[in-house]
């Protein structure tokens, strides 16, 4: 079965769960955290994907860092969950999955926003509103840095990317001069 797919099945359980409770912002919140722990941490995902790492010390793990993020219970049950099935692998699939359901649900569109430096607060406000005008719906931003692109932002909603990164403006030219490359 596909990461996606599986991400799909626990984030809509998640979703459901979240809506009964009335607890969803907070489980939504506890996930994305739960996952970027994952994803920064080489040595965290080895100790729970390693085969030879016993059950009880994944279990523990997982509790150390539900602890250490102040985690709430439905999540803490999910990553204990996940470590059981041997599912820790799609944790950021089902954070991720699992945001989009909750933006839907609220009517919401999220708009990831790289830039070269952090900019100010008022630039990503208006371009928030101009983002809500294009669509029609709430829009909100995930904000993201990213040197490479030297100046310039990359905004992507769904599958639409606005790229006016001066380094895809440098590959343009760079093509046009020299079309063999």
């Amino acid at each position: 079965m596909s990461l996606s797919l599986v991400a799909r099945r626990y984030a809509t359980a998640l979703l459901e769960l979240g809506n009964e409770s009335g607890q969803l912002d907070p489980i939504v919140t506890d996930m994305s955290r739960a996952a970027e722990a994952y994803e920064a941490s080489a040595d965290f995902r080895n100790a729970l994907e390693n085969p030879l790492v016993a059950h009880a010390a994944k279990r523990a793990v997982v509790a150390d860092l539900a602890q250490a993020l102040g985690l709430g219970d439905v999540t803490k049950n999910t990553l204990s969950m996940l470590v059981d099935r041997r599912r820790m692998k799609t944790l950021p699939y089902i954070a991720r999955t699992l945001r989009e359901l909750s933006d839907a649900k609220k009517g919401m569109l999220r708009a990831e926003v790289t830039t070269a430096t952090p900019l100010a607060d008022a630039y990503y406000g208006r371009l928030q509103q101009q983002l809500e005008r294009m669509t029609g719906k709430k829009v909100a931003i995930d904000r993201k840095v990213d040197p490479s692109i030297i100046a310039g932002v990359i905004t992507r909603i769904g599958d639409r990317t606005f790229d006016g990164s001066v380094r895809s403006r440098l590959q343009s030219m760079k093509e046009a001069l020299l079309p063999n490359h």
